[in-house]
């Protein structure tokens, strides 16, 4: 599959434009943990390519960026794209998909029973935002190092990178009881390697809403109409 999905590269375009990425990250004097590539991508013309990865972007596309990512790695290697990368785990992959199919296994309704959207694939969802947050910082991506002064991973390396997925919490990216995986030692975050993207909160409400206020009665003697919150990242 990486092989399709470096064709898939190639073909779309999405190639010169990592290329492009890589050039302004390679030439910007910032240090980076992590570096954050935004792929879009055609879920049909991926089908049409393979269809095997074409279903693998859909239903796991957190696993399905762990390809993108290993091409990504091997091409910024061997075309010394970016000087100061050392790892695979520094890159941060995120699919952004141009559109899902029309069927409706992947419209995400709040308002229908049962509520069996247990997977992390990607779903479309309408609705109407009623409230906005202000855009605030979170941390995409950070460095931790052993405390350990003895310890190989104590300095110099970038041996234990976190990085923020989809779902996660804040708390899974950066807390204080990660330990070294060698010696034990607890870590430490290396503060001047911390990469912050802008969050906001929106809360939304069904667009079926429109219905009621407008006093339609579809003949439901009792319903309920709830808000829920949109993390945009």
């Amino acid at each position: 599959m990486r092989e399709i999905a470096l064709i898939y590269l190639d073909r779309s375009g999405g190639l010169q434009k990592f290329v492009h990425d890589c050039k302004k990250y390679n030439d910007s004097k910032q240090s980076y943990a992590v570096y954050r590539f935004i792929i879009s991508i055609n879920p049909s013309d991926i089908a049409e390519l393979d269809a095997t990865l074409g279903n693998y972007i859909l239903h796991n596309p957190i696993q399905a960026a762990q390809i993108f990512q290993s091409v990504c790695f091997i091409a910024i290697k061997t075309l010394s794209l970016i000087e100061q990368l050392q790892t695979e785990a520094q890159i941060s992959i995120l699919l952004k998909p141009t559109h899902l199919p029309p069927l409706p296994s992947y419209v995400l309704s709040l308002s229908a029973f049962p509520f069996n959207y247990t997977s992390q694939r990607f779903y479309m969802s309408e609705g109407i935002a009623i409230a906005m947050g202000t855009v605030t910082k979170y941390t995409q991506g950070a460095r931790f190092l052993c405390t350990e002064e003895t310890c190989p991973f104590s300095e110099g390396r970038f041996r234990y990178i976190r990085v923020h997925l989809p779902g996660a919490t804040e708390s899974a990216t950066v807390r204080s009881d990660f330990v070294c995986s060698l010696c034990s030692s607890p870590l430490q975050e290396d503060m001047k390697f911390r990469v912050l993207g802008d969050k906001q909160i929106v809360e939304m409400i069904d667009a079926k809403v429109l219905n009621a206020l407008k006093g339609y009665s579809n003949d439901k003697s009792h319903f309920r109409i709830q808000t829920f919150t949109v993390f945009l990242r």
